[in-house]
C-alpha cells in the first residue's frame, strides 16, 4: 500500500491530473514547469476537508474575543486557505507541561496525528517506529521558502532530524544571533554619572557600584540595583533574561554543556576549573552587593528591570521586545544600550553557540495525510515571514493582532518557527544599505521593509509607537553590536540523553544548581566546588561522560 501511495505522489508531481484528484487537491497547475508545480502543491487547497489532530501548547496570551484556542481568526484563516481543520487532541500550558503531555502520549502509544517533540522524544519515536518517514513527502510538498531556510544551515538542521538517510521530523532552525549574550545597560544613568561604556569585568564592577551608590534615578533613595541575575544562574543553551552565561563565557567556561577541553577530551562544562573561576567572580560580586542581593528571590526574574530598579542585565539582542518594552512603557525616560561585555583576558568576546535545532514536528505512523502537516507548516511559515499573497485577509489578521496584542504565531497549530540561520544579520545589513541610500527601500523584502519603516519612524518620533520602538531598538542597538563584534563562538559537541542520564541526571542537576547558587550567595565556600566535582563524578557523572564520549565518536 505504501509503495502505491508513493507512486501516486510521484505521478502527481509530474502533472497527472487523475492522481491529484485521488488525493483531493484543487488548484491546477498552469505550466508544466517543475518549480511552478512544486509551488502549487505546497500551497494548494484540499477539495474535501482534512482533519489533523494535534497536541497544542497554550500561549500565555488570552483570547478575550469569544474565540477559543482552536477556533479564532488565525485558525479560521489557515483553514480557509487549506481546507485543513485542526483539532486539539489535548492542550498544555507552558513548556514543561507541554513536554510532559508529549511524553505521556509517547509512553501510552496514543499519539495525535502531529505534534512538536524534543530531541530525546524524537529518538524514542524513531526507535519504536511510531512516526512517519517524511523524506518523500517533504521533498514533494515542502515549500521553496522552507527548503531555502533549511538550506541556510548547510544541511545540519535536516540531518539532525534524520536517521539512516530518512527524515523523521521537520526541525526548527536556531537563528545564529540568538546565541550570544549581551550586557544591557541603562544608558541614561551611564551618561548622567559620566561613566565609560563597559568592556571588562572591572568596567562592569565600577558601573554597578555607581548605579547602587549614586542615586541614578534621582529619587533620593538608595533603591537601585547594579546587576540583575537569574536564580538558576545559567540557561545553558538559548539565553534569556538575566542569565549569567556571559560571565562564564568570559572565563571560557560553559556550564551545562558538553565541550572539548584543551586536550581534545569531552568534558561536562560545569565541572571545569574555568567554571570555578567564574563562580568565584560572581560570589565576589554578590558579597560586594554588585549583583542584586535579591536575585534568587524573585518569582519573575525580569521584575527589577520592568520596575526600573535595575541598571544592568544580561540578555540576547531581542531584549527590547521584552522586557525592555514594558520597562520603557512605565518610564519613558529610560534609555537602554547593549554592549559586548565582559571580554576575556585577551580582549576577545566569547559566546556559547546554541544547537542548530532542538524541536521537531513529527507525524504519527499511519496517518493518512502526512502531506497535510507539511502544507500547514508551509502556509503559516509563509504568513510568519510576511510572504502571504492574500494581502486583504492578512491585513485583517494584522489588525486583530494590533487590537488585542496577541501575536499570530501564538495560535499557529504548531510551535515551530523557521527562519534563515543568518536572518537577523541579513535584515540589519539590508536596512543599513537602505538608510545610507545605497539601495531603494522598495527593494527590501517584506520582513526587512517592516523593520526599516519602524526604524525610520522611531528616529523621527522616538517612543511614539512602542511596537516600532521594540524592533528599532533591538536592531539599532542589539543587532548592531553583534554585527560589529568579532565573536569567538564555542559550540557543544553533544545534546540529548544517554542511557544513564535517564535515571541519574535529575539528581546530578539538582546537585549542580544547589552548589552553584550556594557558592554565589555565600552559603558555601568556593572550596565546595571541588567537593561538588568529586561527588558529581561518583554519582554517575564519570560513567555518563564515557557514554557521551562514545556517542560522539559514533556520530
Amino acid at each position: 500500500m505504501k509503495f502505491w501511495k508513493s507512486i501516486l505522489l510521484v505521478f502527481m508531481v509530474i502533472g497527472m491530473t487523475s492522481c491529484r484528484d485521488n488525493i483531493g487537491i484543487v488548484d491546477s497547475v498552469a505550466s508544466p514547469q517543475a518549480g511552478d508545480e512544486a509551488t502549487s502543491i505546497a500551497y494548494s487547497k484540499y477539495e474535501d476537508p482534512i482533519v489533523i489532530r494535534v497536541g497544542f501548547k497554550v500561549p500565555d496570551s488570552r483570547l478575550n474575543t469569544g474565540d477559543s484556542n482552536d477556533n479564532n481568526p488565525i485558525t479560521r484563516y489557515l483553514e480557509s486557505i487549506t481546507n485543513i481543520k485542526v483539532v486539539h487532541s489535548w492542550e498544555a500550558k507552558g513548556e514543561d507541561a507541554f513536554t510532559q503531555k508529549v511524553q505521556l502520549a509517547i509512553d501510552s502509544n496514543d499519539l495525535p496525528d502531529a505534534m512538536v517533540v524534543d530531541r530525546d522524544q524524537l529518538k524514542k519515536l524513531i526507535d519504536n517506529d511510531m512516526i512517519e518517514d517524511l523524506t518523500k513527502t517533504y521533498k514533494i510538498y515542502g515549500s521553496e521558502l522552507i527548503k531555502d531556510m533549511y538550506n541556510s544551515t548547510k544541511g545540519e538542521a535536516l540531518e539532525d532530524a534524520s536517521r539512516d538517510g530518512k527524515l523523521y521530523g521537520l526541525p526548527n532552525v536556531a537563528i545564529d544571533a540568538d546565541s550570544p549574550v549581551l550586557l544591557w545597560v541603562r544608558q541614561d544613568w551611564l551618561e548622567k554619572l559620566e561613566l565609560r561604556p563597559p568592556q571588562t569585568f572591572e568596567d562592569i564592577e565600577k558601573i554597578a557600584k555607581a548605579f547602587i551608590e549614586k542615586d541614578p534615578d534621582g529619587n533620593g533613595k538608595r533603591d537601585t540595583v547594579g546587576l540583575s541575575g537569574y536564580k538558576n544562574i545559567v540557561y545553558g543553551t538559548k539565553p534569556l533574561v538575566n542569565g549569567l552565561d556571559a560571565v562564564f563565557s568570559a572565563f571560557h567556561a560553559f556550564p551545562t554543556n558538553w565541550i572539548k577541553d584543551n586536550n581534545g577530551n569531552i568534558v561536562y562544562g560545569s565541572i571545569t576549573p574555568e567554571t570555578k573561576q567564574a563562580l568565584a567572580k560572581l560570589a565576589d560580586w554578590y558579597k560586594r552587593g554588585l549583583l542584586d542581593p535579591d536575585f534568587a528571590l524573585y518569582k519573575e526574574t525580569q521584575e527589577p528591570i520592568i520596575t526600573g530598579k535595575s541598571g544592568m542585565f544580561f540578555g540576547p539582542w531581542w531584549m527590547p521586545y521584552y522586557p525592555l518594552s514594558e520597562a520603557v512603557a512605565l518610564d519613558t525616560k529610560a534609555e537602554w544600550r547593549a554592549y559586548a561585555a565582559p571580554v576575556d583576558d585577551s580582549g576577545k568576546f566569547v559566546a556559547h553557540l546554541a544547537p542548530v535545532t532542538d524541536r521537531y514536528l513529527v507525524v504519527r505512523k499511519g496517518f493518512e495525510h502526512p502531506e497535510a502537516v507539511i502544507k500547514q507548516l508551509n502556509v503559516f511559515t509563509r504568513l510568519e515571514r510576511r510572504q502571504d499573497p492574500n494581502q486583504e485577509e492578512v491585513k485583517k489578521l494584522g489588525d486583530f493582532s494590533a487590537q488585542t496584542g496577541i501575536q499570530l504565531r501564538a495560535y499557529y497549530p504548531f510551535d515551530l518557527l523557521i527562519d534563515y540561520r543568518d536572518a537577523i544579520e541579513k535584515h540589519y545589513a539590508d536596512i543599513q544599505q537602505a538608510l545610507h541610500g545605497k539601495i531603494d527601500p522598495d527593494t527590501l523584502n517584506s520582513d526587512t521593509r517592516l523593520i526599516y519603516d519602524q526604524w525610520v519612524a522611531e528616529t523621527e518620533q522616538p517612543k511614539k509607537d512602542l511596537e516600532g520602538w521594540k524592533a528599532a531598538n533591538a536592531y539599532k542597538y542589539g543587532v548592531a553590536v553583534l554585527t560589529s563584534t568579532a565573536i569567538e563562538g564555542v559550540r557543544g559537541v553533544f545534546y540529548g540523553n544517554t542511557r544513564l542520564m535517564k535515571t541519574k541526571w535529575p539528581e546530578l542537576q539538582n546537585l549542580e544548581n544547589e552548589t552553584f547558587l550556594n557558592i554565589i550567595v555565600g552559603d558555601s565556600p568556593l572550596s565546595d566546588f571541588d567537593a561538588f566535582v568529586a561527588k558529581w563524578k561518583s554519582m554517575g557523572g564519570e560513567e555518563i561522560t564515557e557514554e557521551v564520549t562514545e556517542l560522539v565518536k559514533q556520530k
